[in-house]
């Protein structure tokens, strides 16, 4: 059982392993329980993927031209296989590696003890169960080529002639390339990208029984998150999922103002909601916690103020009026000091965060999520007059 085993150790908390999709590596010798051979299994889906795409667009005469958006300048088909493939892949590795470690520290710093403690068991064996479930994977491979079954519909860039196929005024007539694509490139991709969404809900669902369970916060915590600091380990594991995201919305923006002719203040809105809705994906589960924050937070402000309240009055009348302290004083030899020591407390009771990531973490994340929106304005001039205006602007 999960609760007689250290959760560091990965077969205790295997939670990117079981269903159909892991299984399917482990028989092609791309990965292992511990997920393993990341450079393999990175090296043999983005092949799988992209090269047949080339080869067969290279054959039809339109990898680098002979169409309006040959194969090669699809940005955002290279930016999806060649960029966030890759890193949603070293993603699963990098949350596989921590998450074990952040699930150890609710028992190990002793935020769950007691009869919590069979309410957190039950929170990890029921995430983990549906984590592995075959069904659920089922699901959403299922989910990953239904995109198929529209095929024909799809409709190419601005009714131009792409790498896909061609559309004269009606529903898209696919390549080999075109088809490649359909049936094995973009539910290949959707199948990597739809599992890290069902991992995230697992997770938030996770993290939100947990937090309706009796935790023992620490409101003078140096975290001055009641002890959840650890969240940022993780935290910090979602920056390839997140720079994935920020390209896949980059590459869809250049398409549209190279290809389509629609400008960058068309997609203002795009470039607000996504990388918002990314960084609330990894970083909202933890928000399961504000309630408890909140109750800790008043509770350890009322134990302080109470202990202010009655080592001030000792500390008064020892230094102020001379009057003898009761048999069990709370003061020692260094009384200023303790007094100081008091104060200094309260202040970080008082400065409790209700929500654990830190405003470093959230920075953080939303630099990596929008820095591939940074090359965006070369769609729209180029970099020599991009940066003979930022010249002019300084000078």
């Amino acid at each position: 059982m999960a609760s007689e085993r250290a959760y560091h150790d990965p077969s205790a908390f295997p939670f990117w392993t079981g269903g159909v999709v892991q299984p399917a590596f482990r028989r092609f010798h791309l990965s292992d329980d511990a997920l393993t051979l990341l450079g393999r299994r990175e090296l043999v889906l983005t092949a799988v993927a992209w090269l047949p795409l080339f080869i067969l667009s290279a054959l039809d005469g339109r990898a680098w031209n002979g169409v309006q958006v040959p194969f090669l300048f699809d940005y955002d088909v290279q930016g999806r296989l060649l960029i966030a493939l890759p890193l949603l892949l070293a993603g699963e590795v990098a949350v596989n590696q921590r998450m074990p470690e952040v699930v150890e520290e609710f028992v190990a710093r002793r935020i769950i003890v007691g009869s919590a403690r069979a309410g957190f068991d039950a929170a990890v064996n029921s995430a983990l169960t549906l984590s592995r479930s075959v069904f659920v994977e089922i699901i959403v491979v299922a989910l990953a080529f239904s995109s198929v079954l529209g095929s024909r519909h799809f409709e190419s860039l601005g009714g131009a002639a792409t790498w896909r196929g061609d559309s004269p005024g009606g529903p898209i007539t696919l390549t080999a390339a075109g088809w490649w694509y359909v049936l094995i490139s973009r539910p290949l991709f959707r199948i990597v990208l739809f599992r890290w969404y069902l991992k995230l809900f697992l997770w938030a669902q996770f993290l939100w029984r947990v937090s309706r369970l009796d935790l023992q916060l620490a409101p003078a915590h140096p975290d001055r998150s009641g002890g959840l600091g650890f969240l940022s380990v993780l935290n910090n594991a979602f920056a390839p999922f997140l720079f994935a995201h920020g390209t896949m919305l980059a590459a869809t923006i250049a398409n549209g103002v190279i290809h389509s002719g629609r400008t960058l203040a068309q997609y203002q809105a795009e470039m607000i909601v996504f990388p918002v809705a990314a960084l609330l994906l990894v970083l909202g589960p933890e928000l399961a916690f504000v309630s408890s924050l909140w109750r800790a937070k008043r509770q350890g402000l009322l134990a302080y103020g109470a202990l202010g309240e009655r080592y001030v009055r000792e500390f008064e009348q020892k230094w102020l009026r001379g009057e003898p302290t009761a048999a069990d004083p709370l003061l020692g030899s260094a009384d200023i000091q303790s007094l100081a020591d008091l104060f200094n407390g309260f202040q970080v009771v008082e400065k409790m965060r209700l929500i654990p990531p830190t405003r470093e973490t959230m920075l953080g994340l939303a630099v990596v999520t929008l820095l591939p929106l940074a090359p965006l304005p070369l769609t729209v001039v180029s970099g020599s007059e991009l940066l003979e205006r930022l010249v002019k602007i300084v000078l």
